[in-house]
């Protein structure tokens, strides 16, 4: 009588073991997790741009003046000028004049974090009734979106958005 037994070699466990890391690798290479969390990132701070620019835009309609102006002849807000670019976390007073209208939540700051309110510049000229509002994007995808074309220094449509985001400086821009 012979004794058989049923059963898998070591060397056909160690093949299928190979192979599934082999997918396991080429799956996460295509995923790849970290661009996936700066276009999260990216997205969060896209909404919060866009919404501090309708808020803006609002608070001109109603006020007939830009927030960071103390009064109708537009003395400046301190550390901003017009045409300069400023971050957002900078000008406290500027989100609190915005929200004493309404035209923001009274936990816009809170909710936005810190670390979103740093990374977005507001350029914006009372006189001319114009504000853009930026931010630079760390995602491949947002980096060669045709948005991002906005000089990080001006605001000004004239940047060209190099494809690699460690090198990049242009901007994503809603004006």
């Amino acid at each position: 009588m012979k004794n058989l037994t049923k059963g898998f070699t070591l060397i056909e466990l160690l093949i299928v073991i190979a192979l599934l890391g082999a997918l396991a690798v080429g799956l996460l290479a295509a995923l790849d997790p970290f661009e996936q969390l700066k276009k999260g990132t990216d997205t969060g701070v896209r909404n919060t741009v866009s919404e501090f620019h309708g808020a803006v835009v609002r608070y001109y309609a109603i006020k007939n003046q830009m927030p960071w102006c103390a009064d109708a002849t537009c003395t400046m807000e301190a550390g901003f000028t017009e045409d300069t670019a400023i971050t957002l976390d900078t000008i406290p007073t500027t989100i609190e004049n915005i929200t004493d209208t309404g035209e923001l939540k009274t936990d816009f700051s809170t909710l936005a974090g810190d670390a979103t309110l740093e990374k977005i510049t507001v350029f914006g000229n009372n006189e001319n009734a114009t504000v853009t509002v930026c931010y630079k994007p760390t995602a491949k995808s947002f980096v060669s979106d045709p948005n991002t074309k906005f000089t990080a220094t001006t605001g000004v449509d004239d940047c060209i958005s190099d494809p690699d985001p460690a090198v990049n400086t242009c901007l994503w821009c809603v004006k």
